[in-house]
């Protein structure tokens, strides 16, 4: 394989150079006229170059929630995109519904899962709309996956996703240095500059991500496609360019303040490093970390430092640091808070329904998901949730695994957890080559992420986990695979 010729700045990404530049262009224009321009040029651009397109998507699911957040016009891009995937795969199969519709056993505990949730949603009289918001949310990104593992994919895809992954993390770390040394007021929409933020989070970088927590996630594939591409270019062209990306990349990752991530990367590194047994990586890890500390987390820190200090006006806590972030999760008035009306308050809630409802739960659409954000759920009031507390009266379970007991019960955790089991099986079943050892790595973080987040909903983390299962699929060959071209 040509690796040595690929990179960036080579003619495999100059499309989507233009397509990043098009994109930032109609942010410009009327929400209508950029729904009809966005769909046509996806529309075309989707069908003749899908596999680029994917590749696109990664950059637009990312930074989706600043770009819809000045133009509402941008936010069926992603869906236009899925879609014509999904009718491109169909075409290059000549309608090979046998092969097609041929799916493991993850895929079917997943689809049971839906379905069954749906149904009780339903019975406690949560909205089709609601509902089917639902559903779409888990769903969406493996569509995205059902498209790559039954495609046969061009060469050089996986060092081009990486590709993909390092030039998204050089957009994310310099737009969030901007952010920070500007104390929120440079390069972020009206709304975002004068959002409310606890004095917990002033002092994070919430970036175009517009969330610190979920811009953690996407450095983290950033950093491991830094990686990858030390593993792919094994000559060392690359190797100052990718070393100042992973000090670049740590060094923003860390000013998201972002414990639950820090956890998730910890497990993901850890369990890699032991099953591959390739310990030379924590030399690496740890000498980049030092120098994202030492060249980007303290400079930037001293360039907000600096700037309060000539006179511009900041929150207080806005500089802030890791310690006095870290020192916050033993804090006893923030543990007052959190069994108040945060995470552990969130779980007991859900106990208590599922206490309830222990076989079924109360369906889809009734606590904590990201269906309850948009349309309410039929069930708070009866069990004290005062939405009235919470910021844009609006709660998160921020905790997959105690959504979905109490929203599907005892069936809803069996399914579940046979998707996710089933899933392991495939990759250790491959434990002894690397892909596997990754895939096994990934999915534990994975696991320890659902633990504070509800990550099978966060479709930037969700899209790019199903991207990476989808090319272990091919490389594998669980499905029958189709040409597209």
């Amino acid at each position: 394989m040509q690796l040595t010729k690929q990179n960036l700045f080579s003619k495999d990404f100059l499309q989507i150079f233009i397509l990043l530049i098009f994109t930032f262009a109609v942010l410009a224009l009327p929400s209508k006229v950029t729904i009809i321009l966005t769909t046509l040029v996806f529309i075309i651009f989707a069908f003749i170059k899908p596999f680029e397109s994917i590749l696109y998507l990664v950059i637009y699911v990312a930074i989706r929630p600043f770009l819809i957040e000045v133009n509402s016009g941008m936010k069926y891009i992603g869906d236009i995109i899925t879609f014509i995937l999904l009718v491109k795969c169909l075409i290059s199969s000549k309608f090979d519904m046998k092969n097609l519709l041929k799916f493991k056993l993850f895929e079917w505990a997943f689809f049971i899962f839906l379905l069954f949730g749906a149904l009780i949603g339903y019975l406690n009289g949560v909205s089709v709309g609601a509902i089917l918001f639902q559903v779409r949310t888990f769903i969406i990104m493996y569509f995205i996956y059902f498209f790559l593992s039954r495609s046969q994919l061009p060469i050089n895809f996986m060092a081009k996703l990486a590709w993909t992954g390092v030039g998204l993390g050089w957009l994310l770390a310099l737009h969030g240095i901007i952010e920070k040394i500007s104390i929120r007021q440079w390069l972020l929409p009206y709304n975002w500059k004068h959002m409310a933020l606890s004095p917990e989070n002033i002092s994070r970088i919430y970036g175009l991500v517009g969330n610190p927590n979920s811009l953690a996630l996407v450095l983290m594939f950033c950093i491991i496609s830094v990686f990858v591409l030390k593993h792919l270019f094994k000559n060392n062209e690359y190797k100052i360019s990718l070393n100042i990306s992973l000090v670049l990349f740590m060094g923003i990752f860390i000013l998201t303040f972002s414990r639950g991530t820090l956890i998730s990367a910890v497990v993901l590194g850890v369990t890699y490093i032991l099953l591959s047994r390739q310990f030379y990586l924590i030399k690496q890890i740890a000498i980049s970390l030092i120098a994202s500390v030492l060249l980007v987390y303290f400079p930037i820190i001293g360039g907000v430092n600096l700037a309060q200090s000539m006179g511009v006006e900041a929150p207080e806590g806005i500089a802030g640091g890791i310690g006095e972030r870290f020192n916050q999760t033993i804090d006893e008035k923030n543990i007052e808070l959190m069994v108040s009306n945060g995470r552990v308050f969130y779980i007991t809630k859900g106990f208590e329904i599922f206490s309830d409802h222990p076989i079924t739960g109360t369906g889809f659409g009734t606590f904590g998901g990201a269906a309850t954000l948009s349309y309410g759920s039929p069930i708070y009031e009866d069990y004290g949730i005062d939405l009235s507390i919470y910021y844009n009266n609006k709660i998160y379970s921020d905790n997959q695994y105690i959504q979905i007991i109490a929203e599907t019960g005892s069936i809803g955790v069996i399914l579940f957890a046979i998707f996710l089991i089933s899933m392991v099986i495939l990759f250790w079943k491959r434990k002894n080559t690397s892909f596997g050892q990754f895939m096994i790595a990934l999915w534990l973080s994975t696991g320890c992420s659902g633990a504070y987040y509800n990550i099978w909903e966060l479709k930037i983390y969700t899209l790019i986990f199903f991207i990476i299962l989808g090319i272990f699929a091919v490389q594998n060959k669980l499905y029958k695979q189709y040409s597209l071209n």
